[in-house]
This record gives C-alpha cells, sequence and structure tokens, in this order.
C-alpha cells in the first residue's frame, strides 16, 4: 500500500535521518569486519603458512636436461662415409622422491633417506639387475647390483640430483620391449635414443678426420672453454647445452666442425624441488641432427696414397739406396692438393691407426702407448718420427725443393737476370776471410749454369754465391727480413688456413742469427734448403703457388656441408690468400728449371715440374738425409700439386718420389690429369691415352 504522508516523517514514526545514521554506521561496522578478516588471513599467511608457501613456491623452479641429437657424418668425395653415427638405446633414471625422500634422524639429527626410499631403491636395483640378466646381451659386461648403485649417484657426487643417471646403453630389443610395456613399475626410468660413432675401417684420413672424447675431458680446449662460458649466460638456448657425458669432437674435423656435426639438441624440462630433485617432466623438444660434411678428400686417391708412404717405407728397410739402408725411416707424409680449386684430395700421415678406439669412455693405457706416435696429423704438426721422439719431427728443412723459390728471389731482387750465366766448381765459399763454405752433393762440379739450369742440376754453390750471400751484401742485417717477407708470401712460415686445429706455421730458425753464427751464415744456409722447416702441406701449398704463379690458395679439405634432408647449407670454393706478382719471364725460367732427372717417373705419360730435395738434421747423434720431393702436373695448365717427406729416408729421388708417382697415377685414374678419368676407359683406350704427353 502506497502511504501518503508529511515529508520527512515514517509509518513507525521515525525520521529519515535517523534511517540514514543506522545504514552508514552498518556499512562502517562490516567494512571494519571485513578489514579485520583480511589483516587476520595476512597475518597467518605472513607468520603460520609462509614457510610451506616458499616451499611450493621454491619447487615450482625449472631445470632443462639435454637429450643428445645425432651427430651429422663426415664423407669421402664420392659419398663413403668416413665418420657416421648409429643410433642405440640407452636407460636412464631420473632421480623422483619416490628414489630421494629424506628424513631426519630423532637421535642423531642427521637427515637420511627414508626406509621407504630405501626400500623402493634397493627393489629397483634388484629388478634391473634380473632383467639385465635376462634378457641382455650375453656377451655384454655384466652390471651388478653394486655396480647399477654406483650409477645411480645417491650421494650427488658426480651429477646434480635433478640430471638423469645413464645406467646402461646398448639395449637390447626384449630390454627395451620390458622396460615399456611396464613403465609404471619404473618411475623415473627412462629409454632415450642416443648414438654411437664409428669410423671407416679402412682407415681412411683418420687423422684429418679426427675423434671424439667426452665433452667433460675438454676444460683445456678453447672451443668448449667458449661453450662453457656460453653455456652459464642468463638466457642461453637450452638446446646449445652440453652434457658432461657426451662426445664431442677433438682433433681434425670432428673439432674443427663440432657445431655444425653436432647439430642442435633437445630437452626436457623438469620442475624441480629444493632440494635440486626432480618432480616431474613438464616439457619436452626433440633434438635437430647434425649437418654433414662432404669432404675434397677421395678415398681411392687416399688409400693409394698411404699404401705407397709405407711400401716405401718397408722398401727402404730392405733395399740399400748408394749402398745404404735406411732403417730408421719410420714415417712418412703426403698432400695433394688441386692446383686450381685448392680441393686436398690426399692428405697421409703414417703409419696411422683405427680412430674407433676412441669409442670406449676412457682410452686403457696399454691402447694409448700403441698409437701415441701416430694419432696427431704430421702433414700439419710436429709430430714424430723414428724412435719415439729420439729421432726427429714431421717438420724438417726443406732441403733443394727451396731452389725455385730461392732463384726467383734472385731475380725479382736483381741479383741477377735469366741470361746470366754462372760457373759452378762445386763449391762457395762465405764469411770472414771466407773462412766457411758449402759445397754441392757429392762434390760435383756443374760447370757454366744459367738460373733454370741451377735448379735442374741442384746447385747448392750457385744459391749460396747468387741468392744467400748476394741478398746479405744488398741488405745486411735486413736481409734475413726480406727472406722472410718472401717465403711467408708462398705459405712458408704462415698458417695455409685450411682451418684444421693445432695447425703449425713452421720454425723460421734462419731469424736465429745467433745459432746460425751471423746473419750471412742464415741466410746462406737458408739459400739452399736448410733453414726454415716446415709442414707437408705447407710444402704443398708452396707447390700449388709455384703452379699458379704466385698466387697463394687456401687448402680446402671440406666442399659442402648439408642438412638432415641432403639440402645444401655451405659451399667451398677457391680463395686466393695472397698474390705476389713477379715479371712472367721469371715463372718461365723456374718453371724450365724444375726439370730435375727422376728415373722413378721415367715412362709417366705427362709433362711435369718437380724438384727433388734431401735436408741434413741432427738425430741421436747422427746426421739424418730427409727425402723431400714437390711436383705439379701438367707442367702447362697444372691440374695437382703433390709434396712427399720421408723422414731419414736418404735422398728425395728415391724415397719420396716413387710415392709421388703413385699418388699423380691414382688421381689420374680417377679424375685425369687432363681431364679425362682413366678408370673410366676401356683398357685398350688408356694405354693409347697413357702415350699422350
Amino acid at each position: 500500500m502506497r502511504w501518503f504522508g508529511k515529508p520527512g516523517s515514517r509509518p513507525d514514526g521515525g525520521s529519515a535521518r535517523n534511517y540514514l545514521s543506522l545504514r552508514i554506521n552498518l556499512f562502517f561496522f562490516g567494512t571494519f569486519f571485513i578489514f579485520c578478516i583480511i589483516i587476520i588471513r595476512l597475518a597467518g599467511l605472513q607468520f603460520v603458512e609462509s614457510p610451506e608457501l616458499t616451499e611450493v613456491e621454491a619447487s615450482r623452479e625449472t631445470k632443462d636436461v639435454p637429450l643428445a641429437a645425432i651427430r651429422g657424418i663426415i664423407h669421402a668425395a664420392g659419398g663413403e662415409k668416413l665418420a657416421y653415427s648409429t643410433s642405440i638405446q640407452s636407460l636412464y633414471i631420473t632421480l623422483t622422491k619416490e628414489y630421494t625422500a629424506k628424513a631426519k634422524n630423532k637421535d642423531t639429527g642427521v637427515y637420511d633417506f627414508t626406509a621407504q626410499a630405501k626400500a623402493r631403491t634397493k627393489s629397483l636395483v634388484a629388478r634391473l639387475t634380473s632383467v639385465f640378466n635376462e634378457y641382455g646381451d650375453p656377451s655384454a659386461k655384466k652390471l651388478s647390483q653394486e655396480d647399477i648403485l654406483a650409477l645411480l649417484d645417491l650421494d650427488y657426487k658426480k651429477s646434480l640430483g635433478y640430471v638423469p643417471r645413464k645406467i646402461k646403453t646398448g639395449l637390447t630389443v626384449k630390454e627395451i620391449a620390458h622396460f615399456m610395456e611396464n613403465k609404471e613399475s619404473y618411475p623415473g626410468v627412462a629409454v632415450v635414443e642416443e648414438s654411437v660413432r664409428h669410423y671407416d675401417k679402412d682407415t681412411v684420413a683418420v687423422q684429418t678426420v679426427g675423434y671424439m672424447k667426452l665433452f667433460r675431458s675438454t676444460e683445456d680446449y678453447n672451443i668448449y672453454k667458449n661453450i662453457r662460458n656460453a653455456m652459464k649466460q642468463t638466457g642461453a638456448d637450452p638446446g646449445l647445452t652440453y652434457r658432461e657425458d657426451e662426445f664431442v669432437g677433438i682433433y681434425g674435423l670432428e673439432q674443427q666442425y663440432q657445431r655444425e656435426l653436432r647439430g642442435k639438441n633437445g630437452y626436457q624440462t623438469l620442475s624441480v624441488n629444493p632440494q635440486n630433485m626432480a618432480e616431474e617432466v613438464i616439457a619436452s623438444v626433440p633434438p635437430v641432427k647434425g649437418n654433414d660434411i662432404w669432404m675434397t678428400i677421395n678415398k681411392n686417391v687416399q688409400m693409394k696414397t698411404e699404401q705407397a708412404i709405407m711400401d716405401q717405407i718397408r722398401w727402404l728397410h730392405t733395399n740399400p739406396v748408394q749402398g745404404k739402408y735406411h732403417p730408421d725411416a719410420l714415417t712418412g707424409y703426403a698432400v695433394a692438393m688441386e692446383v686450381d680449386t685448392g680441393n686436398v684430395v690426399a692428405m697421409a700421415s703414417m703409419p696411422d691407426y683405427d680412430t674407433n678406439v676412441w669409442n670406449a669412455e676412457k682410452l686403457l693405457p696399454e691402447v694409448y702407448d700403441k698409437i701415441k706416435d701416430n694419432y696427431q696429423n704430421g702433414t700439419i704438426n710436429e709430430n714424430i718420427s723414428g724412435f719415439s721422439g729420439n729421432g726427429l719431427k714431421s717438420l724438417i728443412f726443406l732441403g733443394s725443393t727451396i731452389k725455385p723459390l730461392s732463384v726467383l728471389i734472385g731475380l725479382n731482387e736483381g741479383l741477377f737476370t735469366t741470361t746470366d750465366t754462372y760457373t759452378d766448381k762445386g763449391i762457395a765459399y762465405f764469411g770472414k776471410d771466407d773462412s766457411s763454405s758449402v759445397s754441392n752433393s757429392s762434390g760435383h762440379v756443374l760447370g757454366p749454369l744459367d738460373p733454370a739450369k741451377a735448379i735442374q742440376e741442384s746447385s747448392n754453390a750457385f744459391m749460396v754465391d747468387w741468392v744467400g750471400n748476394a741478398l746479405y751484401k744488398k741488405y745486411q742485417s735486413e736481409g734475413i727480413a726480406v727472406w722472410d717477407k718472401y717465403m711467408k708470401a708462398f705459405g712458408l712460415g704462415v698458417s695455409t688456413q685450411s682451418g684444421l686445429p693445432g695447425e703449425s706455421a713452421g720454425v723460421a730458425d734462419y731469424i736465429n742469427t745467433k745459432q746460425a753464427g751471423s746473419v750471412q751464415a742464415a741466410l746462406v744456409f737458408a739459400s739452399f734448403g736448410q733453414k726454415g722447416k716446415y709442414t707437408a702441406l705447407q710444402l704443398a701449398q708452396y707447390t700449388a703457388t709455384l703452379a699458379n704463379e704466385g698466387e697463394r690458395i687456401k687448402p680446402q679439405l671440406v666442399s659442402r656441408i648439408t642438412d638432415a634432408g641432403g639440402h645444401t647449407v655451405k659451399e667451398f670454393g677457391r680463395e686466393v690468400l695472397d698474390k705476389i706478382t713477379f715479371d712472367p719471364s721469371y715463372w718461365k725460367e723456374i718453371k724450365q728449371g724444375m726439370n730435375t732427372s727422376v728415373k722413378v717417373f721415367d715412362g709417366f705419360p705427362y709433362d711435369f715440374a718437380r724438384k727433388t730435395g734431401t735436408s741434413e738434421m741432427d738425430a741421436y747423434g747422427a746426421v739424418r738425409d730427409n727425402g723431400v720431393f714437390i711436383a705439379y702436373a701438367p707442367r702447362e695448365h697444372p691440374k695437382l700439386a703433390v709434396a712427399v717427406i720421408i723422414p731419414e729416408g736418404g735422398f728425395g729421388s728415391n724415397s719420396a718420389a716413387p710415392v709421388a708417382r703413385k699418388i699423380f697415377e691414382a688421381y689420374d685414374s680417377e679424375y685425369g690429369l687432363d681431364g679425362v678419368p682413366k678408370k673410366n676407359l676401356p683398357p685398350v683406350e688408356q694405354k693409347q691415352e697413357s702415350t699422350v704427353n
């Protein structure tokens, strides 16, 4: 019913103002009551539930655990797999709270695993042992309960708590089936796909390909120091995180292309409690397979090169050369490099070894003793040659192979011309009052020589009188710097830029004038190849530079990189590192001079430029002769440059040259020194083709 009364009055007789006051009081009382409840609740959160909430929040921290990718393949030029990975299945256990729960001992006050956790761990170890014995490979090493317990690392001495423990690798099909069918019975257990690295059993260019070791053993390698530092950066890509038990490249191309070959790890994101123990898997990202590397090395040419070196070493042990055996010739090094592309088609450091020995998690001492003198690449660094380090190294003097460059220097410096004639008397004198001298090999008197003939006849006297001594007279003490400039322009004394880890720049010991006796003496001995020690790869690059008339190109060991789908990611082509310009007549002169008589090349179907060398060095109390040989073929429009070094092998024409011929023949068969691969020709056509110069 509607009420029509006097304004300001209520039916019950109260005023409107009293009613409004009541409503305001009720509002403020309600607000005060709610505020008190909030204050009490906040106090409870702060002082009562705070520790529990803090632990809950901390338990939400996450960690990323890497899942290894399948490493890419290293192919030879023809596609043969020189290094490849195969999949294997491994058993990992993540130590969840079922196995790691701890409680405080009332008597000692020390936290220890609970009785339930101990029981679960004991049961797990027993069941795993039983499964491995029943379903595992009978020929594989048996894991005892003690072994498995140690691998669990319950005391976290080897790994943090959340890091999965690898228990067994190479699971059999039956073992895998058992664990997959009984997942619920094995909390924290996972079967993970991994890979194992294999190397061609033919041992093809093994020191160039390289090998692998565990990541935890790489603290001294700069590449892995950088990776470790990057892993510590905030926001680092989890896929680039390395596991300590992951195998990584340590030598050769395996190290040089580590990032490309490795691919990108996958990872699991785990929630972790305050004790750094895994709670659950939140997310999982699969790994990305590594890229494949395609080498320039031809497997057939490489294997024939390796065999040629070993055959020649055996021959030197059993056949006298100029009345002398060479039983101390134990090693040999050879490099074959295309003149037009820079592609290295063979790089042999012999003897070699089976790189698969590195696949074990630990290399046994007796195994290392067998390979310690051979596992490094003597074509690029100072490797042992001879008796257990007491003899020579793979860096040796170049001997007479330096003489084409000596003549070029003399011509370019105006010390003589292409038409000048030197009278060789078999000996040259230098020093104060001509108190020192250098003789030709066997004291041969060679008579009148122009510069080309001096190279061909290998006249030491010419080099001493008209290059070394003349350079000293022109520049005095600055002559060393002038000589050094030319050496480096031809790649002698600088890196070849191949990119191989550990490559030596050689030893420019002519700079040590005190050891030589004087600046003059240093220049004199350098002029005919008795100063300056270099690698076989440097010698091959130097030979290619001669063939390219002063254009020094980078040795290429990899032609391209492809992804898992076979698509080309990157290609490598001809790369010029340096260019030195000489008068065309100078190049013609040295090309004409590189015509030394080498009997082993009798019947060789191509005209080719070559130079033999014999360098003398001290080793275990005697002067040893090292065989050196360089050549490029054909002489006009050269295709291949070859360098061979046989330490303690005697004269280069007898020790190193036979290896070079077999390399040229192998290359001719595969590619053709004239552009026509002989292996593709019928036998009759091959014979006809071989008669064409």
